[in-house]
Parts: structure tokens; C-alpha cells; sequence
């Protein structure tokens, strides 16, 4: 059995909870505050669109991924499993949102297996960088509408 490799990466917003979350749990907002050029639902998750079974597809230029929401609290937690696209026989990400004193604490954490043995360092190299740009990514942009806001 192949080893599964933990990470996380957190980032602090000024922002509420409840201004951040529609930023991750909305699909079609994360080109707002990604590099990727397209981010789309490919079937509906139940209650909401965006819930539990929804079907996501995040591309740039002609690469990408699709992944499945398997939790879905708002405004606390998604979480999600790739499907198609990224290298790895496993990968989960968990999204959770905190209060913190005066804004929220944004931490992804991520569990992955490799398909290729060998590439497991490497692997958690770069998606850990991955998932540290996507904290601080959201967080930057959430700070940015809550200054417009004000």
C-alpha cells in the first residue's frame, strides 16, 4: 500500500466567515481568486448546487481537474476528493474557516497517495505550495471586498 502524505496551509482574513465561504463554496468564484481560468460545476451536489455530490471542474488553459464535494457546512467546512486530473491515486482537501478574534482563520488541509512510488516527496512539495496560495489567495481577496465594503 502506497503512503499517504498529510499537509496544510493556513492564512489569516480581516474578513467574517460568512464573506469568505461563498468565495470557496461557489465554484464559479474561484477565478475570481485563483490562477485558473475556468471553474465550473459539472453536476449538482443536493441540497444546494454547490453541496454535498456536486461535481466541480477547474481548469487552466487546456489542463485540469475535477473533484467531488463530500462535505458541506457552511459557512465552517468543505471538503473534497479529486476525481479526474491530478496525478495521484488519492487526494482529499478539507477547507475549514474559523473565527479569530476579529476575522477568520482559513486552513486547507490535504491528505494525498501517489500513483507513481518515488514521487511522494515531491508531490507534497508542490501541492502543499498549492494549497498555501489558495489560503492566502482567498484571504487576500476577501480582505479586499471587506475594504470595499467599508
Amino acid at each position: 500500500m502506497a503512503r499517504r502524505y498529510e499537509f496544510e496551509g493556513s492564512a489569516r482574513s480581516t474578513a467574517r466567515a460568512e464573506k469568505i465561504w461563498p468565495l470557496v463554496g461557489d465554484v464559479s468564484r474561484w477565478k475570481e481568486w485563483t490562477w485558473m481560468t475556468r471553474s465550473y460545476l459539472l453536476r449538482e451536489g443536493d441540497p444546494v448546487p454547490n453541496g454535498v455530490g456536486a461535481l466541480r471542474r477547474f481548469a487552466f488553459g487546456p489542463g485540469g481537474s475535477s473533484e467531488e464535494v463530500v462535505a458541506w457546512d457552511p459557512p465552517r467546512h468543505l471538503g473534497y476528493v479529486a476525481v479526474k486530473g491530478l496525478p495521484v491515486r488519492y487526494y482529499r482537501a478539507d477547507v475549514h474557516l474559523e473565527d479569530d478574534g476579529t476575522g477568520t482563520l482559513v486552513t486547507w488541509r490535504c491528505s494525498v497517495e501517489p500513483r507513481i512510488p518515488g514521487t511522494g516527496a515531491l508531490l507534497r512539495l508542490g501541492l502543499r505550495s498549492l494549497v498555501r496560495g489558495f489560503a492566502r489567495g482567498v484571504c487576500r481577496y476577501a480582505d479586499q471586498l471587506d475594504l470595499e465594503d467599508t
